[in-house]
């Protein structure tokens, strides 16, 4: 079994000393699904919800990139990233809002958690601006689908 990367010899949390490690392309894709009830998709139109607070899926785009760039200030041991990209996507398929955020990098660590953090908080945002419509909205999965560069690749199958 691997030992916690954030656990020192002691058995307390810390910061994982990067110092030593070469710069590489990182990459991470993130994706959440959020299942819209009959109520919320009544309202899309043309792949946008025109919400009282705006454009939805627009400004879930936006959100999700600000939060995947402060990342670091919200998950304690994360390192501070000057993301080369992250790009979100949402597409609805069916009852579902599926957002996808992609984020690269080249620096001593990975994205994972930036895509992670960009793809929740786009759907926290759904959630929000469609509150109104619908207290049924479920953000049902948040998952890592891939990751390149670092000690080794991830793909999700399935």
């Amino acid at each position: 079994m691997g030992k916690l990367s954030h656990v020192d010899a002691a058995g307390k949390p810390t910061m994982v000393d990067v110092g030593d490690k070469s710069v590489t392309e990182r990459t991470a894709i993130a994706r959440s699904t959020i299942l819209l009830p009959d109520s919320v998709l009544a309202v899309l139109d043309g792949g946008e919800i025109q919400a009282k607070k705006g454009p939805v899926f627009a400004t879930a785009i936006i959100a999700g990139v600000m939060a995947a760039k402060k990342t670091h200030e919200l998950i304690p041991f994360c390192h501070p990233l000057g993301l080369d990209s992250c790009k979100i996507d949402i597409s609805v398929q069916g009852q579902q809002a599926v957002v996808e955020c992609f984020c690269r990098v080249h620096h001593k660590t990975g994205v994972e958690m930036e895509a992670l953090t960009g793809a929740s908080v786009a759907a926290l945002t759904i959630y929000d601006m469609c509150k109104a419509l619908s207290h049924d909205i479920v953000i049902s999965e948040t998952r890592l689908l891939s990751k390149t560069g670092g000690k080794k690749d991830f793909e999700h199958v399935g």
